[in-house]
């Protein structure tokens, strides 16, 4: 009888937990009266919310609505989620980006002060290298003669000075043979000359053969000052010509009265050979240079600069000229005040430096003309800055890291911009791989939103 009793009540549960969820604890109180097991209880209050029926007494009674303690454990888990995400909220505020001096060193990102500075605007011209005109000479065959020894090779560095080719010539012999005569004839009639007026003073001589004497001197004279100057005409020194008879004198077999030295005539590089041994040179038709001879330190860009452009383009004005990567400043120093009637263009020449001879004659380079200059309060470079939700913004350096700073920008170069407002002199802001930071200013954003 009581089996039947039991069934009834058991019955009569499932359908009212199943009806009425709010009244199923009154019926697992009335059942446990009557004596059943938890897992009949647990059957008769029906599944849980989830879905899944507890399977022992701790989840029974986890699921208990009058077991308050321990509803509230998830409950308080929950409170503590919040917490944390509040928390975190607060360390990712909104523009901020955290970061170590250890990560902004490891990264490379690189700082700044924010300064005043020059914005330059220039015009872009095409141009060709050539040698510095001021710094390229010849060595001429000065004489008719044949060349006997060339002591430079192309490619050879030469000082000023330094001689490089000799020739063998006999107008150069004619010359100093004539000098050199002079100068014995010079010495004779000048001891003559003292002789006659040494007598002449003690009245053993007439006034007549002293006046001859005196005559016959200063004719000679006239010779060697006029032998002197041939020699300068052909390049040649008088001291040198009368150094060199004497050391002749003591070696017969190695004369020098024929052999004319070829000097260079500035410090460079031979870069032109025109002759070899044995070429006959001075005469017309024959070469008139043995070698060329170039100081490539310095070198010229010629420019051909529009009309539109000539009248922004001053001398003195400062140059970048770029090619392959490499870039190296100069300065106008020559604008043509001709036009080219075809091209309706002037010649513009750029000196640029060129000590590691790296900018070769001949090359076709890029020159950058500065046209103005700008004096600006705060310049900053243009990889400190990033764009933001279509808002251009810098970095700004804080003692946890760094803070977006909206900025409104002005005037521009190739290499920076001028700052309006949103930034002073003296703020330290990142300059290189702000990038980085924008990367890392979109994920705090995106966790926040979250």
């Amino acid at each position: 009888m009581r089996i039947l009793i039991t069934a009834v009540l058991v019955a009569a549960g499932v359908i009212v937990g199943a009806a009425v969820p709010a009244v199923s604890a009154f019926v697992r109180g009335l059942l446990t009266s009557a004596g059943l097991p938890p897992a009949i209880l647990t059957f008769a209050a029906g599944p849980p919310p989830g879905g899944k029926a507890p399977k022992d007494e701790a989840d029974l009674a986890e699921g208990d609505g009058h077991d308050h303690g321990k509803a509230a454990a998830p409950k308080a888990e929950g409170a503590h989620a919040h917490g944390e995400h509040e928390h975190s909220e607060a360390e990712g505020e909104e523009g901020h980006v955290k970061m170590t001096a250890e990560q902004v060193e490891g990264q490379d990102i690189g700082v700044a002060k924010a300064a005043g500075g020059t914005l330059s605007r220039h015009v872009l011209v095409p141009g060709t290298i050539t040698p510095d005109t001021d710094r390229i000479a010849r060595v001429p065959a000065r004489v008719v003669g044949t060349v006997s020894e060339m002591r430079k090779r192309l490619g050879d560095d030469v000082r000023k000075g330094e001689v490089v080719a000799l020739l063998d010539s006999r107008e150069v012999a004619d010359a100093k043979s004539e000098y050199l005569t002079a100068m014995v004839q010079s010495d004779l009639q000048k001891i003559n000359f003292e002789r006659q007026q040494k007598l002449l003073a003690s009245a053993a001589a007439s006034q007549a053969a002293f006046d001859n004497a005196k005559a016959v001197f200063q004719e000679n004279q006239l010779r060697v000052d006029l032998a002197r100057q041939k020699l300068s005409a052909l390049g040649l020194n008088a001291a040198e010509v009368a150094a060199a008879q004497k050391r002749d004198e003591a070696t017969p077999n190695a004369s020098t009265l024929r052999q004319y030295e070829l000097r260079a005539p500035i410090a460079g590089r031979i870069v032109e050979r025109k002759v070899d041994v044995g070429t006959a040179v001075g005469k017309e038709g024959d070469p008139a240079d043995v070698y060329t001879v170039a100081d490539l330190s310095t070198v010229w860009i010629e420019l051909a600069v529009p009309t539109s452009d000539l009248a922004e383009v001053r001398e003195g004005a400062r140059v970048t000229v770029n090619r392959g990567g490499r870039s190296e400043q100069g300065k106008v120093v020559f604008v043509s005040p001709l036009l080219n009637a075809e091209t309706r263009s002037a010649r513009v020449v750029v000196s640029l430096p060129n000590k590691d001879m790296a900018w070769r004659p001949g090359t076709y380079v890029t020159a950058e003309v500065e046209t103005a200059t700008d004096q600006v309060p705060v310049r900053v470079a243009k990889s400190a800055l990033q764009t933001v939700e279509g808002k251009r913004v810098v970095f700004v350096r804080t003692d946890e890291g760094f803070e977006k700073r909206e900025v409104e920008l002005g005037r521009s170069d190739d290499d920076g911009f001028e700052v309006v407002s949103g930034l002073k002199p003296g703020e330290t802001i990142a300059v290189a791989n702000t990038f980085l930071l924008k990367a890392e200013l979109g994920k705090s954003e995106a966790d926040h939103d979250h």
